[in-house]
């Protein structure tokens, strides 16, 4: 049996036109090697935390979580309190991409632990720009601690 491939960005993003772009971008620069897109809230936490329908999945974190705030079923803002409040998904990077311009959505998302926030541009070549420098500074340049680091805390699920 093969090691199941490794996520290396979670994009929970709920427009799929934004979606479809953002995977074209990161792959066209050759960002990431396997993106797992999820429409909801609820279906990223699902993921992330091997419920439902992801269920058989093994745990593993992504290295990188892009984050819609707004989301059907579940807003982004409840998924990154989750994300952050686990011990096994706390030091997962998330980068909130959003429409929203609300101030207090920006404040919140800093107080719940984000990593970085940014308002989604509107003009397409700006988008796909800054889903490329994402992808860069994210994937190449940070370090990330190693999946190890994550899998002593697997107790306890939200």
């Amino acid at each position: 049996m093969t090691e199941p491939q490794e996520v290396e960005i979670l994009l929970v993003e709920g427009n799929l036109d934004d979606a479809e772009l953002t995977v074209q971008v990161l792959r066209r620069n050759n960002l990431a090697n396997h993106i797992e897109v999820v429409r909801d809230g609820e279906e990223a936490l699902d993921f992330l935390f091997c419920k439902g329908a992801f269920k058989e999945r093994s745990f593993r974190p992504p290295r990188l979580v892009l984050l819609d705030l707004k989301l059907p079923k579940l807003d982004g803002l409840e998924v990154l309190r989750q994300i952050k409040g686990d011990p096994r998904t706390k030091a997962v990077p998330v980068v909130v991409m959003t429409s929203s311009r609300e101030e207090k959505d920006m404040v919140e998302s800093y107080r719940l632990g984000v990593n970085s926030y940014i308002p989604k541009p509107v003009d397409f070549d700006q988008f796909r720009e800054t889903v490329k420098q994402l992808g860069l500074y994210w994937l190449l340049v940070n370090r990330a601690p190693p999946p190890s680091a994550f899998l002593g805390a697997e107790t306890g699920a939200p």
